[in-house]
């Protein structure tokens, strides 16, 4: 055949490949979906799926290698979802408000693979792809791979460096592009910390880090002797705690399986025992934890009242929470209660209680390492909803305990609006009737804890205490 009639020849089109169905990054892209979609959390989305996983592709296609991978990326991408989104921004041609979210679930997926993780690049883009022709189609799977492959050609580093402004000319706008969380959670983490750029990096990377599993051997009815073992090792601060190595699974533990034991932040324990060891006058018969779902904390306080002869009632709004308060509870070796009842219109009577703890609803901003995905969701008018809530707890906790009874107010959160101004408030009369009672140092009452703070409050920070940003304030009533 002549050269002219080669040229003329039609070439036989390639035929049509069908997507290779990777269940890993299947998986992660629905749970991503279902946390922007559904407002669901990871921690509650990704079990089920992992389950339905391995039920449908069996052990052998789907193991513990595969689990953990598919984990990675839905919190890694959660995580460094902001720095992702600035680097995306900058390999295309339109608003990142313009492109369809499952698309930027895709892309912000690719990205971690690429700059978060060790998977080649070659491998990160093509499973990308892949996936996009799965869950995208064929057309918008194209646009995911011109744009990974731009992002494929730096590292990170070189990214944030291009991406983020300078810090000497906008600090904060820095640090949330660098360490991916907004803006006004940078400020506000800033504020709560004190200090100059060290400290407030350091927390803002501690966020970022995947936190270790901590379990609490609950008084009476296990010891941390019977929980320590080849996967675990002992707390750093909580007499009760033991940390689970990584890759060790909870419900490994006999102790655990059996209620006698259970997966506790020790910066939660440290909260309820403080509590329990603040100096108290006169009796010490009755405990309340008044926002006690899910019940971790109530466990504790339980154990530890059991061993005095005190009685616990733990009370929580929602029934679907108190019935998880019940569960954490069962067994509890000395007298307790569970009811489903509003803190803030308690059916108890005045000055019922010896010991009291608050642990009121926030925006959860101390737990971000377990959440990423709450640092998105959150803004910054929702703490004006949590404001008289707080508030109204606290004043209802105060009139709960007797005179020289004991006030615990708590929050998983170090926003100076929801710990220290919501209990300044409350004793000046801010908003409401002022209550007495007096501050007491709660910084002793957590033995062997450093960098505490000047007082009498305690602020504890993933960075400093590997724990989460639990606040703590104890009040004794007066009058």
């Amino acid at each position: 055949m002549s050269e002219q009639a080669q040229r003329r020849t039609p070439r036989t089109p390639k035929p049509y490949r069908r997507p290779k169905k990777d269940p890993v990054r299947i998986l992660a892209f629905e749970a991503l979906r279902a946390v922007d979609e559904r407002d669901a959390y990871a921690n509650l989305v990704l079990p089920p799926l992992l389950k339905k996983a391995r039920e449908k592709e069996g052990p052998e296609k789907f193991d513990g290698r595969d689990a953990a991978l598919a984990t990675e990326l839905v919190y890694g991408t959660l995580r460094r979802q902001g720095t992702y989104d600035a680097i995306v921004a900058a390999c295309i041609d339109r608003p990142l408000r313009e492109v369809d979210p499952p698309v930027l679930d895709v892309l912000a997926l690719g990205a971690h693979q690429l700059l978060g993780t060790r998977i080649p690049s070659h491998a990160a883009v093509s499973a990308s792809v892949e996936l996009a022709r799965v869950v995208l189609g064929d057309g918008r799977a194209k646009f995911v791979n011109a744009v990974l492959r731009k992002i494929a050609q730096d590292d990170l580093d070189t990214w944030v460096q291009r991406v983020a402004p300078p810090y000497e000319k906008d600090a904060e706008d820095h640090l949330a592009v660098v360490h991916s969380h907004p803006r006004w959670v940078v400020s506000a983490l800033w504020d709560a910390l004190g200090g100059g750029r060290a400290g407030i990096e350091d927390l803002l990377e501690a966020d970022n880090e995947r936190p270790e599993v901590t379990l609490v051997a609950r008084p009476g009815r296990a010891t941390t002797d019977e929980l320590l073992g080849e996967d675990t090792l002992p707390g750093r601060w909580s007499p009760y705690a033991v940390r689970l190595a990584e890759g060790g699974e909870p419900g490994a533990i006999e102790a655990v399986r059996e209620g006698r034991a259970g997966v506790q932040d020790e910066g939660s324990q440290l909260v309820a025992l403080a509590l329990a060891a603040a100096p108290l006058e006169g009796r010490d018969e009755r405990w309340l934890d008044g926002c006690a779902g899910p019940g971790g904390k109530a466990a504790l306080l339980g154990a530890l009242a059991a061993e005095r002869g005190a009685a616990l009632l733990a009370s929580e709004k929602q029934p679907h929470r108190a019935r998880l308060v019940e569960r954490a509870l069962a067994g509890n070796p000395g007298p307790y209660q569970v009811i489903a009842a509003d803190g803030t219109r308690p059916p108890w009577r005045p000055g019922s209680f010896d010991r009291v703890l608050m642990d009121v609803p926030c925006s959860g901003l101390g737990a971000l390492r377990r959440r990423p995905e709450a640092r998105w969701r959150r803004r910054p008018e929702d703490l004006d909803g949590f404001a008289p809530l707080q508030r109204g707890l606290l004043r209802e906790a105060l009139q709960a305990v007797r005179v020289g009874g004991i006030v615990g107010y708590a929050t998983c959160s170090p926003h100076l609006a929801e710990t220290r101004v919501v209990v300044e408030d409350v004793l000046k009369g801010r908003g409401g009737p002022a209550v007495e009672a007096e501050w007491i140092d709660a910084r002793p009452l957590m033995p062997g804890v450093p960098a505490l703070g000047d007082g009498p409050d305690v602020q504890l920070w993933p960075h400093l205490h590997g724990t989460d940003a639990m606040y703590l304030a104890l009040l004794r009533r007066t009058a």
